[in-house]
C-alpha cells in the first residue's frame, strides 16, 4: 500500500474520531451514571439535569460563533448576574406602578434582553473598533460586571418581591408535555445557531474570519462587523439565559455566574470547536454542555469525588481538549 493511499484513509478516521469522540464520551458517562446510581436515568434527574444545564447551553451556543470568528469572552458569568440584578431592580422598582403580573415580567424580560446586547455591542466596539484584545477587554469587563452587582446588592443579594416570584415561576419551572420552557428555549436555541452555522452567510464568514481574517478581507467580508456581531449574539443570549435563570431563585448576588464563563468555553472546546478559530460546530456544544452537566451529576449522586472538584475537573477538560486540538492540527 502506497503512502497516498493511506493519507485518506488516515485523514477519515481522524474525521471519524473528531465527530464521534464527544458521541462516544456521552453515551460512557450515561453508562457510568446509571451503574453507580440507579435514579440516574429517573425522568426527574433528566428534567433536572437538562434544566440546569440549559442557561449554559444557551450562551455556549452564542461563545461558539465568538470562538468561531476568532474571539473569546471571559465576561459572560459576570455579565448574566449583572443583568440578573438590573432585572431584579427594574422589576422590584416597577412593582407599585405596575403592580405584580406579566406586563411586569415583560418589563423585565426587555431589560434583560437590552442590557445584554448593550453589554455584547461594549465587548465587540473595544475589540474591534479599538483594536484591544479579546482577552484583555473580556477580562476587563468581567470585573466592571462583577463589581457592578456586588455595588447594586451592596455586598448581598438582590431578591425580587416575594409578590412577583409566583408570577415569574412558570418560566423555569413549566412548560409543555413535561418539558420545561429552559430546555425548550435550549433546543431552539440550539437548531437555529446549527442552522446559522451551516447553512446561513453569517456563519460561513465566522469560519472565515477565525481561520484567516486577512483572506477573508479579500473576499469581500466586512471582518470587524462579522465579529462585533458574534460579540452581539452573545450578549443577546446571555440575555435569554438570564431570563431563564432569575425565576428559578429569583435572586442574584456576587456569586450569580461564576464559573460559567469556563463551563461555555469548556463545553465549546470539548464540541470540536477550534479555539483558534475557524471552525466550530453548535451541535458539538450542545454535546459538551451535556457532558459537563452529567459529570457535574455524577458527582453529586456518588460519595467518590467531591463535586467542589468540578471546576478542576472541567479546567482539565479544557487543557486536554486544546492539547488533542494543537496535535490534530499538527498532524495534517
Amino acid at each position: 500500500m502506497t503512502a497516498t493511499e493511506t493519507q485518506p484513509s488516515r485523514a477519515t478516521r481522524g474525521v471519524n474520531l473528531k465527530v464521534l469522540g464527544p458521541i462516544l464520551a456521552l453515551v460512557v458517562l450515561v453508562i457510568v451514571g446509571a451503574a453507580l446510581n440507579g435514579n440516574f436515568l429517573s425522568a426527574a434527574n433528566i428534567t433536572n439535569v437538562l434544566s440546569r444545564s440549559a442557561f449554559i447551553g444557551i450562551i455556549a451556543v452564542g461563545m461558539t460563533f465568538v470562538i468561531t470568528a476568532g474571539g473569546l469572552d471571559l465576561s459572560v458569568g459576570s455579565m448574566a448576574a449583572f443583568i440578573a440584578g438590573l432585572m431584579i431592580l427594574v422589576m422590584n422598582a416597577m412593582l407599585p406602578v405596575m403592580g405584580p403580573g406579566w406586563p411586569l415580567v415583560f418589563v423585565g424580560m426587555l431589560t434583560a434582553m437590552v442590557a445584554g446586547t448593550l453589554a455584547g455591542f461594549v465587548n465587540g466596539f473595544l475589540i474591534t473598533t479599538m483594536r484591544i484584545e479579546a482577552f484583555i477587554v473580556t477580562l476587563g469587563t468581567m470585573g466592571i460586571y462583577r463589581s457592578l452587582v456586588t455595588w447594586l446588592a451592596d455586598g448581598g443579594t438582590l431578591s425580587l418581591d416575594f409578590g412577583m416570584r409566583s408570577v415569574i415561576r412558570p418560566i423555569y419551572f413549566d412548560g409543555i408535555l413535561g418539558i420545561s420552557w429552559p430546555i425548550i428555549v435550549f433546543a431552539l436555541v440550539a437548531i437555529s445557531g446549527e442552522l446559522v452555522m451551516r447553512r446561513a452567510a453569517f456563519g460561513r464568514h465566522a469560519a472565515a474570519v477565525g481561520s484567516n481574517d486577512q483572506v477573508a478581507r479579500y473576499s469581500s467580508v466586512n471582518v470587524n462587523r462579522v465579529r462585533m456581531l458574534t460579540y452581539v449574539f452573545l450578549g443577546i443570549l446571555v440575555g435569554v439565559a438570564t431570563i431563564m435563570y432569575v425565576p428559578r431563585l429569583g435572586s442574584a448576588s456576587p456569586s450569580t455566574g461564576v464559573l460559567w464563563e469556563l463551563e461555555a468555553i469548556a463545553a465549546v472546546i470539548i464540541g470540536g470547536t477550534m479555539l483558534k478559530g475557524g471552525f466550530g460546530r453548535v451541535w458539538g456544544t450542545v454535546i459538551g454542555v451535556l457532558i459537563l452537566s452529567l459529570i457535574d451529576n455524577i458527582l453529586n449522586l456518588t460519595d467518590g469525588v467531591s463535586p467542589y472538584l468540578n471546576g478542576a475537573i472541567q479546567g482539565v477538560i479544557i487543557i486536554l481538549a486544546v492539547i488533542l486540538q494543537r496535535d490534530k492540527k499538527a498532524e495534517s
